[in-house]
């Protein structure tokens, strides 16, 4: 899409650095620069702030990825993109499909009950449009080393999860910047995915909560 937009060499391309390096990749095969702007807290998308800031007389476009069933702000992005004659792209999830509201209701009402009763981590703020892809809370404490050993302590119980970006892309050796996007830094350290699909039951669900809400001692309050 962005060869055929006529993005090219000698071109940006605004990117997140919060996620897999994969839309970096594509806009290096199109022929132009990744340039990365941070992301909100909230949603873990681009953040149209952001996003005008790092706007140059070279930028020609902005990929937004919507991330873990949360949705960019398109609208202000769109809004930008008209001003400043930038195309605005917009990419699904890696895993995302065109199947990706199957078990909506029931996504939500398990995230529902986890927020409800988890203790110690922060819950995702939600929203209406919010459709849990993933249910990924955040670890508070000092970084990457309370949050791994939270993980660490959960998987020992028996409840799987996963850290979906343990480095940001402007961090890795490949698209290395020199550039401070403190929100995607600390969302890399403090984010732990919790299982939280359709097929649970709220037994399931109960063993999550037990194991998570037993770690309490490890960390620091929530804020």
């Amino acid at each position: 899409m962005l060869r055929a937009a006529g993005v090219g060499t000698g071109d940006e391309v605004i990117v997140p650095a919060y996620g897999n390096a994969e839309v970096a990749e594509d806009v290096i095969l199109a022929g132009a620069v990744p340039v990365f702007a941070d992301i909100e807290p909230a949603t873990y998308c681009l953040d149209p702030d952001a996003v005008a800031a790092a706007v140059t007389p070279r930028t020609a476009a902005v990929v937004v990825v919507h991330r873990f069933g949360n949705r960019a702000d398109v609208r202000r992005l769109r809004d930008l993109g008209q001003r400043q004659g930038l195309l605005v792209l917009e990419q699904l999830e890696q895993g995302e499909s065109e199947t990706a509201y199957d078990g909506l209701e029931i996504r939500r009402a398990h995230a529902a009950y986890l927020s409800g009763r988890l203790s110690g981590v922060v819950t995702p703020d939600g929203g209406e449009a919010h459709s849990y892809q993933e249910y990924v809370v955040r670890v508070p404490g000092n970084g990457r080393p309370d949050r791994d050993a939270f993980a660490r302590a959960v998987r020992a119980k028996g409840v799987d999860c996963r850290v979906p970006v343990k480095t940001p892309v402007h961090r890795t050796p490949r698209f290395w910047r020199d550039v401070h996007l403190p929100e995607t830094e600390r969302a890399a350290d403090e984010t732990l995915a919790l299982p939280a699909g359709p097929s649970m039951t709220r037994r399931d669900l109960q063993r999550v909560v037990s194991a998570c809400n037993a770690l309490g001692g490890l960390l620091q309050p929530a804020f």
